[in-house]
């Protein structure tokens, strides 16, 4: 066991804390992302601590901690927010900013896509291609790492590329690359 290790009151914790700070892949982000992850975690800091430690100043007051169910809500709270901004710092650590790839003729993080189902001719979809921390299908921002934006990963306009899905593969054509 070495000192750091010792810091820790649970073995878990500790695997946890291992595990996130020996993790060297790198996190790719946009500039608007990267300043929208700097937003959180300054949040997380400021505003959530706060509002955490006055449920926590509350809970003390109400008497007997060991059966305070708000304090130990408000502990949980604080834990799982501590945590985040441990693994939010993570990423920002192993950002790599992506600039648009404006005048790329291969997809790349940045890139806008316009694909057609080749079974569904006719159908055009539109995706952003973003690093993980930045993916939101509602906004048609897909993760380099999903099944779609891995397929897509430096692939180029009038290729055809096939995408195993629950109902089995789906093919689609790139149309576009902006």
């Amino acid at each position: 066991m070495d000192d750091c290790e010792q810091l820790f009151t649970k073995p878990l914790d500790w695997c946890i804390f291992k595990s996130i700070m020996t993790n060297q892949d790198s996190e790719y982000f946009s500039e608007e992302g990267l300043k929208k992850l700097k937003d959180d975690i300054e949040t997380l800091k400021t505003k959530t601590r706060r509002e955490i430690a006055d449920r926590l100043e509350y809970a003390k007051s109400l008497g007997d901690l060991s059966e305070n169910s708000e304090y130990q809500e408000a502990k949980e709270a604080q834990v799982l927010n501590e945590t985040q901004i441990v693994e939010l710092e993570d990423a920002l650590r192993r950002a790599v900013v992506v600039k648009k790839s404006n005048g790329k003729d291969y997809i790349d993080i940045g890139s806008r896509v316009v694909l057609e189902r080749t079974d569904q001719p006719g159908t055009k979809l539109e995706f952003f291609v973003v690093g993980s921390n930045e993916s939101s299908p509602g906004e048609n921002k897909i993760s380099n790492e999903s099944p779609l934006g891995g397929a897509l990963w430096k692939r180029k306009k009038n290729e055809v590329v096939s995408v195993p899905t629950p109902k089995g593969k789906v093919e689609y054509k790139i149309l576009e690359i902006f």
